[in-house]
């Protein structure tokens, strides 16, 4: 399922996820000229578990530990990783900003992703492969989403062998169906190893569900 639009138009100019969207597609551009450094700058800059939980077992937690656990939400592995990113984040940010406001909106953001990288770490706390992209902070902005907006209609491309068919369906339909497939990914990716599988389902997962704790302390009052 691949989403078009929402049919839940925001108040106010979401300021904040336009320049997270802008910042996401220039550090991309920035990894694309790296060339034979791109591999480098990954390591260094995305969240490798076996290095951080190496660290806390040799009590040598520095910035070194703790500063990619908030620039990996910044880097992506390719165009199709940082497009359905970003595209999700267009479609569902603009809402949850305009309910939390500028600045709540934006520690929201960081703290979900921060939480998705933990959640992975903790799950594969030997995985060398690095982890890197903004999902694990969207799917922070789905969780709280669709228990702000679920009857809010999602306009959703569904492919079906090789026609496409274009519905509407309710937020909590659509974005219930994409987190149960997390759900059953992350189990499944437990019996391959997380460096097998090439997405961090469980990151997807933390980062929901830290997206739905803080909604209730994070959005502004009516």
């Amino acid at each position: 399922m691949i989403p078009l639009r929402d049919t839940n138009p925001s108040r106010k100019v979401p300021i904040v996820n336009y320049i997270l969207i802008a910042t996401n597609i220039l550090v991309f551009l920035f990894e694309l000229s790296l060339d034979a450094d791109l591999e480098k700058f990954i390591y260094n800059y995305g969240v490798v578990p076996a290095y951080i939980m190496n660290d806390f077992r040799m009590m040598s937690i520095g910035v070194g530990t703790i500063f990619p656990l908030f620039t990996s939400m910044f880097l992506h592995g390719g165009w199709i990783h940082l497009i359905g990113n970003m595209l999700f984040l267009y479609i569902f940010g603009d809402n949850v900003e305009d309910r939390f406001g500028h600045i709540r909106y934006i520690l929201f953001y960081i703290i979900a992703g921060v939480s998705a990288a933990v959640m992975q770490t903790i799950i594969f706390p030997e995985s060398t492969a690095p982890m890197v992209g903004a999902s694990g902070a969207i799917a922070g902005v789905l969780g709280a989403y669709v228990f702000m907006f679920p009857q809010a209609k999602v306009v959703t491309l569904i492919p079906i062998f090789l026609f496409f068919q274009i519905v509407e369906l309710p937020a909590f339909i659509f974005l219930g169906i994409w987190f149960i497939m997390q759900i059953f990914s992350g189990i499944f990716s437990l019996g391959i190893g997380a460096d097998a599988g090439g997405v961090a389902w469980w990151a997807h997962i933390g980062g929901f569900l830290a997206g739905v704790i803080m909604l209730p302390f994070l959005r502004k009052r009516s």
